[in-house]
């Protein structure tokens, strides 16, 4: 028989703490029964042997010493069905799109199982997003865990969308789908998400989790682990490929913030829980492919860097723990050019295990060095002409000066609605390189100079 308790000694932001009870497990849900016989779920945060602590889902509005608490010794479950593709769900996993509730074939612990490091396979297979900057220079593999630093203001949602309605396995026809969890976002921001998502066509391959800005705090803490939950299920249990885009880490690691400040923990860095680093981590590591199955799970994890300082905590232990990062440039926006990616500071970790002949192209790590080389000079004499003028500059650097613009308006640069295939982006990479001189062109080997540079193709 289950016991309800009316011990509540205190009520701080969305946490109630609860004295004399029975032992009770950590992560435990909660029904809260209040005094005008209405219903609020909670789960435990925190126990001992004299108070347990729960964080309320719904907010602790009305809520009293009158109110009884009955633990229900599960955790917290998402029922999960091969009909949630096409759906669009609350924070909660309710449903907003006016469908019905899913009727579940399963109902999976949100917090997942541990991934067995020797069990993960290396992720060597090519994701094809179809925007030049991560194909080209920070190429995503399957499997692979890689953040998008951005900064407030910048168009990250937009390019979360358009890698959300792209990307693909080139040359594959394995099933593959895309699960979307967006958090503390803005009312015009969910319409604008769901409307894209049902007007691209994209919503029919893809689970959607909208939390909202106005929503409790805690509901954002469950959000990334049922979209998690749900694309483990569809990559494990339907033998699928899927590609989990979070969007914003910040927003949820400020609910961490004020979860930690109601508890009264010792504060880390900035205010930050101490454990925010093992917190981000049961996140990111739910990315991989397991060895046997034939689904696997990449992570696009989307954070918003507070005064684009890199050096914040939450971007810093992003990267200790994910496998590179792809960097949102305020430079780059201003100067209009869409998606804004800074080529020099993003890193793709596993790009060299998923690219090559068989993959993409045999020439593709060779145009990447090259470019990123290239690139990189232009940029430092950018500083230099501000200095001295570009007239003080040898012809030699100003061909470079102007590969630095090109490389810019031709091949960061493209349409919101542009998927460039990996053919296209190396061929625009070869047609910018072709304005260098060949002398120039040390990266690369003279077999891929006469097979792909366009001066050698119109000779054959």
């Amino acid at each position: 028989m289950t016991k309800e308790y009316k011990t509540i000694v205190e009520v701080s932001g969305p946490l109630i703490f609860i004295a004399k009870t029975e032992p009770v497990g950590y992560n435990e849900l909660v029904n809260i029964k209040l005094p005008d016989g209405s219903t609020k779920r909670g789960q435990v945060l925190d126990t001992s042997a004299d108070i347990v602590v729960v964080q309320v889902f719904e907010g602790t509005g009305g809520l009293n010493e009158e109110s009884g608490v009955v633990f229900t010794g599960e955790t917290v479950k998402l029922p999960v069905s091969k009909d949630m593709l096409g759906r669009i769900l609350s924070g909660s996993g309710e449903p907003l799109d006016g469908g019905p509730r899913i009727v579940p074939e399963d109902r999976l612990d949100v917090n997942g199982a541990s991934m067995n490091p020797y069990s993960r396979m290396p992720p060597e297979e090519f994701i094809q997003t179809g925007i030049s900057t991560i194909d080209g220079t920070n190429t995503l593999v399957r499997g692979q865990k890689l953040p998008i630093f951005s900064g407030s203001g910048l168009p990250h949602n937009e390019i979360a969308l358009q890698i959300a309605r792209q990307a693909k396995v080139p040359g594959s026809e394995e099933p593959f789908a895309v699960v979307f969890a967006a958090m503390g976002i803005t009312n015009e921001e969910a319409q604008y998400f769901m409307e894209d998502f049902e007007k691209t066509g994209a919503l029919e391959r893809a689970v959607v989790f909208l939390n909202l800005a106005d929503d409790p705090a805690v509901e954002r803490i469950i959000t990334p682990r049922l979209a998690l939950t749900a694309a483990e299920y569809l990559a494990y249990q339907h033998d699928m490929h899927v590609l989990v885009i979070l969007t914003d880490i910040t927003n949820y690691c400020e609910a961490l913030r004020q979860m930690g400040a109601a508890r009264e923990e010792v504060p880390g860095r900035r205010g930050y829980p101490g454990y925010m680093y093992t917190d981000l981590a049961s996140l990111y590591e739910r990315a991989g492919v397991i060895k046997g199955t034939k689904g696997s799970v990449t992570q696009f994890s989307i954070l918003t860097m507070p005064g684009d300082d890199i050096t914040h905590p939450i971007p810093d232990l992003s990267g200790y723990i994910t496998e590179g990062q792809i960097v949102v440039s305020r430079e780059l926006h201003r100067k209009g050019i869409y998606p804004p990616i800074n080529v020099l500071p993003s890193l793709s970790r596993l790009m060299n295990s998923g690219i090559g002949a068989g993959r993409t192209r045999d020439d593709h790590k060779a145009v990447s060095d090259q470019m990123y080389a290239a690139y990189a000079e232009g940029r430092d004499l950018r500083g230099l002409v501000a200095i001295v003028g570009k007239d003080a500059l040898s012809e030699r650097d100003q061909r470079i000066l102007e590969f630095a613009d090109l490389f810019e308006d031709r091949f960061v640069r493209q349409g919101r609605e542009e998927d460039r295939s990996i053919e296209d982006t190396l061929n625009v990479a070869w047609s910018i390189l072709s304005e260098l001189p060949e002398a120039l062109l040390t990266r690369v080997d003279n077999k891929f100079i006469e097979k792909y540079h366009p001066a050698h193709k119109k000779s054959n």
